[in-house]
């Protein structure tokens, strides 16, 4: 068989035939291309202009790279919404505007008078040529993803200067196809406006109100990820009706979907997998199999237009991005990333270059010719070769430097190793996902699961056990949903508490989840003999959970902290846990304190996790405990801070905290934490609290006192 043979049966059409080649793109580009350190976005283009029909022709650019390829740039928009910080693009919000600005206005002056003076187009299409050159897409942004930079400052100042820039090139578009069509007028734009207030105000008022309640009903994983896409989808929808993009529409998706999807969670993970796996590499093979790099030999002003437009678009987007960081006195690396986001021009540009191709300027000749199209086409090829290599750059440096700063600070910290206590089916997922929550993200360490199994009967005992490992292997399930590794063991015990505090000490537990079903109808039944026997077998932090909704669902924490709680070992533990689970939650971290504690945890919040929302109240007294209950609501966590008898913080108020919480918390989810009695004390945060933050004395010397009278104490033990 000659080449000539295997011509005739080339573009291939057979629907099997088509999926397979672009699994084997999407499977061997990445191998490929990691060897050569190219980022492998830029092997999918290639491949996807190799098998176009200005390749070899392999595949015809059919219906099925359209539909995927939309999915997959909605997808990239989405996650960049989904992923990003909220907290944190509040507090760049400001320089988000100015990186904007800049990036949108240098390359739209620079083009219009590039565009008008050399290469000789018209208002209308100089319009036009400078706002692709304005636009840009987050191409790059999966390579954000892999290294775990999504969360980056610069990261979330380029993806708010994306969305100004594209919004505002949207309104251009809209006005030079008014202009043309005769619609130009104030009636226009006032509906047009109205229309995009209208689309905003429905998503932000009703998306989240009905995905709350979407996920509390319904707790199918597969169930969930449909209602995502399609909301996902609806807002896209809505987002062409209002007349702008349906990227925007996927965006804003995202930030509204944001605290809804925990960052670490089983569905956030498939969601990136799904994404990452088939439509982001089905979109770029189809981006590829648009570019023609022969129109660059067939004469005419086709390379004239790609030279100049490479030019202008490359040198404005770094030079926007250097002066912002000459403003905001940002790093080398971020100003790469600054550039790399905001390089790449795809959908924004084809979005553009697609309506120019067809308004008509008079009979017979459009406002963007061939040329035009050819060129743009050429130049997000190589917008997102150079978009993908900075980006890659960037990110790898910022990850290197975060890497090391980490294991600067984990020096002589302890090794984290969370386990989980299963003993009721329905309340594994909630307990795992607690767990995931407050796990160091950044940790190589397993988690940990033991269910205790303690009948006699050996008829009944095999039965038994059989469920126990369902409960585990549903558990390991959670966590490898989310990568997270787990370790699992099934114990036969004479005694339940025995059973869970061997296994802990074991396996180097360094703290206990445990488990309370909602349907209890007295708490006490389990703060008896079970949890006591606990407490005194082990040192190590000691957390009871009972989640009457899903965890996504929540929308605030209430911590309420003892007197003297800054004088535990373990204070510092149970902040960084409730920091945890607010950053992935979202919401708002609420402590109720007395002053002196309300300055330690004002300190170690502000230093270490400045971007999670948090407010605090003075409580005097303990007894106080009982007004919290009025500002519970159905959907917050209440979290107690407790303390084993003896301890610093103890106070006999503790004996009636069963009754008080089946009284006033019954109907609430709650946590109970009971500190480290052992750990480092005299790592103190001497931080100022903030002016308008309670709290004024710092009891350092007090604490090491009180530290080294009780290791006197243990070593005479």
């Amino acid at each position: 068989m000659n080449l000539t043979d295997i011509g005739i049966h080339l573009p291939i059409t057979d629907p099997t035939w088509i999926f397979f080649l672009v699994l084997m793109i999407i499977l061997f580009a990445p191998i490929l291309l990691g060897r050569l350190r190219i980022p492998h976005i830029i092997g999918m283009i290639l491949a996807g202009v190799v098998i176009g029909k200005y390749g070899f022709n392999i595949l015809e650019r059919d219906s099925s790279f359209e539909l995927f390829g939309k999915v997959g740039i909605y997808y990239i928009m989405f996650l960049a919404g989904l992923e990003m910080d909220l907290e944190n693009l509040k507090k760049n919000l400001s320089k988000a505007f100015v990186f904007g600005v800049l990036t949108f206005f240098i390359p739209f002056g620079i083009g219009m008078w590039v565009g008008m003076s050399y290469l000789g187009f018209g208002l209308g299409t100089s319009l036009l040529f400078s706002s692709i050159l304005a636009s840009h897409t987050l191409v790059a942004y999966p390579i954000v993803g892999r290294y775990g930079m999504a969360r980056h400052n610069s990261v979330s100042i380029s993806i708010g200067g994306t969305m100004f820039a594209l919004t505002v090139a949207l309104f251009v578009l809209a006005g030079i196809s008014g202009m043309y069509k005769g619609e130009l007028d104030s009636g226009s734009w006032i509906w047009f406006i109205g229309k995009c207030v209208g689309y905003c105000a429905f998503v932000f008022l009703v998306f989240p109100r009905f995905a709350r309640w979407f996920f509390r009903k319904y707790e199918d994983n597969v169930m969930q990820y449909i209602f995502v896409l399609a909301l996902v989808f609806l807002s896209a929808a809505l987002a062409e009706l209002a007349g702008l993009e349906g990227i925007f529409g996927a965006f804003l998706a995202g930030l509204v979907l944001n605290r809804l999807i925990p960052h670490v969670s089983p569905l956030m993970n498939r969601t990136e997998f799904v994404g990452n796996a088939l439509f982001i590499p089905y979109f770029l093979i189809g981006v590829g199999m648009l570019i023609n790099l022969g129109a660059l030999f067939t004469g005419g002003d086709t390379i004239k237009v790609v030279v100049v437009m490479l030019i202008v678009a490359t040198a404005t987007k770094w030079l926007a991005a250097w002066i912002t960081q000459k403003i905001y006195r940002m790093s080398a690396a971020s100003r790469q990333m600054l550039f790399g986001l905001s390089n790449a021009h795809a959908a924004g540009a084809l979005a553009m270059v697609m309506v120019g191709t067809q308004i008509e300027v008079e009979p017979g000749v459009f406002l963007m010719n061939e040329d035009m199209l050819n060129g743009v086409v050429i130049m997000i090829l190589f917008s997102c070769i150079v978009s993908s290599v900075m980006t890659e750059r960037a990110a790898r440096t910022m990850a290197l430097a975060e890497e090391n700063g980490e294991m600067d600070m984990s020096r002589g910290k302890e090794e984290e190793r969370v386990m989980v206590s299963i003993a009721n089916p329905e309340t594994v997922e909630p307990l795992v996902n607690m767990a995931l929550m407050m796990r160091d993200p950044k940790s190589k360490k397993e988690l940990l699961a033991v269910t205790v199994e303690v009948e006699y009967d050996e008829a009944k005992k095999q039965a038994k056990l059989a469920q126990r490992r369902k409960s585990l292997e549903q558990a390991a399930r959670i966590a490898s949903a989310v990568d997270v590794p787990m370790k699992t063991r099934c114990r036969l015990s004479t005694n339940a508490a025995t059973g869970i505090l061997n296994t802990a000490g074991e396996m180097n537990a360094t703290e206990i989840v445990l488990g309370l079903h909602h349907k209890h109808g007295l708490l006490d039944s389990f703060l008896g003999n079970f949890a006591q026997s606990i407490l005194k077998g082990t040192h190590r932090q000691l957390m009871i959970v009972k989640c009457v909704i899903p965890a996504n669902t929540m929308r605030r924490i209430m911590v309420a902290v003892p007197p003297n709680a800054e004088f535990e070992a373990g204070f510092y533990k149970w902040v960084e846990r409730m920091a945890r689970i607010g950053g992935q939650l979202g919401c708002r971290v609420h402590f109720w304190a007395h002053a002196d504690t309300m300055q330690r945890i004002c300190g170690y919040m502000n230093k270490f996790h400045s971007s999670v929302r948090v407010e605090y109240s003075l409580m005097d007294s303990w007894d106080d405990l009982l007004l919290i209950s009025n500002k519970v609501a159905y959907d917050h966590l209440m979290v107690i801070v407790s303390a084993r008898r003896g301890a610093i913080s103890y106070q006999p108020s503790f004996e009636e905290l069963p009754d008080q919480i089946t009284k006033y918390f019954a109907n609430n989810s709650l946590m109970l934490i009971y500190p480290d009695q052992l750990g480092d004390p005299s790592q103190n945060f001497t931080f100022s609290a903030p002016a308008n933050q309670p709290g004024t004395r710092i009891y350092d010397n007090v604490s090491k006192w009180v530290y080294n009278l009780m290791k006197k104490g243990e070593e005479m033990q």
